[in-house]
């Protein structure tokens, strides 16, 4: 069975934008009226986004339910199996995944992926699944954190949004200090089959994502020193664009 993930750049319900995000990732899903299920560890479980996952999803046709891990937490491993969609929400990555660590989310995800379940997520929820991302976890200036390793690179939301972002990234890639990987605007997402990026969802006008990588690099052999490299950045290739947007 194929796994499948969508990693969104940002906007859906998360901030009550591009509706068109939320019901594309419903439709994935193998039933009728799915069960989506919202992990808000990122956030502390936080009340308010909480709410505005049943706000928006309530109204749609599915069955939405979420998972706490600060309060009294059920069977982890069978709440995550008896979802169609999972969504991970955003916030501070570093701080989630030391909570997954403990609940043993990493190896209970897998076992939901490869029993057909989608997982979804923005944000800190998107980033997770690479294996790194760039992060705010930590107050000051964007770093590089490493994440699931379910797909291969590196991610970096908010892309179009946040003015830091861009050349942040650009810098570690160039610098090695983060792997090649796939940005993604606000207002989109990427759809991967078996760990392949196969679409571009669309919420907005422009939205994308984009292949980010080091070129035309020239190595001194002697000393080991890199002379020379760009750093390419293009839409990413081979894939289906999807417009969502309302």
């Amino acid at each position: 069975m194929s796994t499948q993930i969508i990693a969104v750049g940002g906007g859906g319900f998360s901030t009550a934008s591009e509706p068109g995000l939320d019901t594309y990732i419903l439709n994935q899903a193998r039933s009728k009226r799915p069960k989506i299920g919202f992990i808000g560890t990122a956030s502390g479980d936080s009340d308010s986004y909480i709410l505005r996952f049943y706000t928006r999803f309530s109204g749609l046709e599915c069955e939405p339910s979420h998972l706490e891990l600060f309060r009294r937490t059920p069977n982890v491993l069978a709440w995550l199996l008896n979802q169609d969609v999972i969504f991970v929400g955003g916030g501070n990555t570093k701080s989630m995944l030391a909570v997954w660590e403990t609940w043993n989310l990493m190896e209970h995800l897998r076992t939901a992926a490869d029993a057909g379940v989608i997982l979804a997520g923005i944000s800190a929820g998107a980033i997770c699944w690479f294996n790194s991302g760039v992060t705010d976890s930590v107050s000051g200036d964007l770093t590089a954190l490493g994440g699931l390793g379910f797909i291969r690179g590196s991610c970096c939301p908010h892309y179009s949004l946040e003015s830091e972002r861009r050349p942040t990234y650009r810098k570690m890639i160039a610098a090695g200090e983060i792997e090649s990987g796939i940005a993604i605007d606000d207002g989109a997402c990427v759809h991967f089959i078996d760990g392949i990026a196969r679409r571009i969802v669309s919420g907005k006008t422009a939205a994308s994502a984009y292949n980010v990588s080091v070129v035309d690099k020239v190595v001194d052999k002697v000393v080991g020193k890199i002379i020379s490299q760009k750093i390419e950045e293009v839409v990413i290739p081979n894939v289906e664009i999807v417009n969502v947007a309302s």
